[in-house]
C-alpha cells in the first residue's frame, strides 16, 4: 500500500479528521502517521539505520492472519488481515514488528494474539 503525503491528500480533497481515539496525524518527511508516538518511533528507527544498525526499515507491513474461504453454503468470507506500524530487518536476517499504541482494542489484542501463533518466527514489539 502506498501512503500519500499531506499535500496529495489535500489535493484530493479528503478530510484530515482526528481518530477516535483523539490522535493527530503527523507528518515526518512527506509521510503522514497516525499519531505522534508512531512518527518518533519512526524518527527513531531512521536514526538506528543511519547509524548502521538497521539494514531496512518497512512501513505498514500487513499479515495475513487467515485465508480468505468459501462456506458449505457458498457465502465468501473475507481474510482476516493484520496491519503493524513497522517491520524491521536486522543485516544478521532477523525481523521484528514493531506496533506504536496508545489504546489496545479489542480488535487489535486478538489480532495480536493471532500473529503471535502464526508468525512465532518474527520478534514482537508493541510500544
Amino acid at each position: 500500500m502506498t501512503r500519500l503525503s499531506e499535500k496529495q491528500v489535500r489535493a484530493l480533497g479528503i478530510p484530515m479528521k482526528r481518530s477516535k481515539y483523539n490522535s493527530r496525524k503527523v507528518v515526518v518527511d512527506g509521510i503522514i502517521f497516525d499519531s505522534r508516538k508512531e512518527a518518533n518511533k519512526y524518527c527513531e528507527l531512521l536514526l538506528l539505520k543511519k547509524a548502521g544498525e538497521i539494514a531496512e526499515i518497512e512501513l505498514q507491513p500487513v499479515f495475513e492472519l487467515q485465508p480468505a474461504f468459501v462456506t458449505p453454503q457458498g457465502k465468501k468470507v473475507r481474510a482476516i488481515t493484520y496491519r503493524a506500524d513497522f517491520r524491521v530487518t536486522y543485516h544478521d536476517g532477523r525481523h521484528v514488528v514493531i506496533d506504536t499504541k496508545g489504546y489496545r482494542t479489542k480488535e487489535y489484542l486478538l489480532k495480536k494474539k493471532m500473529f503471535l501463533k502464526n508468525f512465532p518466527e518474527i520478534e514482537f514489539i508493541e510500544e
